[in-house]
């Protein structure tokens, strides 16, 4: 899994650069941390809830979700 996001992170990186028009990414990263970190935490928060509800893919597609935006978070506040 280690590696899987490395490459997400570097991916990320790449689209820092991108026009915002073109790249979800680059859009979030315009909107600022405090929009990035607002969507980490209603994904933490969908994660949590499938958790409880015992929704097992519930919980791996909100993961995933929530591991691109701490992502996100961590390459806009310059955290490798």
């Amino acid at each position: 899994m280690t590696d899987d996001l490395i490459r997400l992170y570097a991916a990320i990186l790449d689209r820092q650069q991108m026009d915002p028009a073109h790249s979800k990414t680059a859009r979030l990263i315009a909107a600022g941390p405090k929009k990035i970190a607002k969507k980490v935490g209603e994904e933490a928060v969908e994660v949590a809830l499938d958790a409880m509800n015992e929704d097992r893919q519930g919980v791996i597609n909100e993961s995933a979700d929530l591991l691109y935006n701490l992502s996100v978070l961590w390459a806009t506040l310059n955290i490798h």
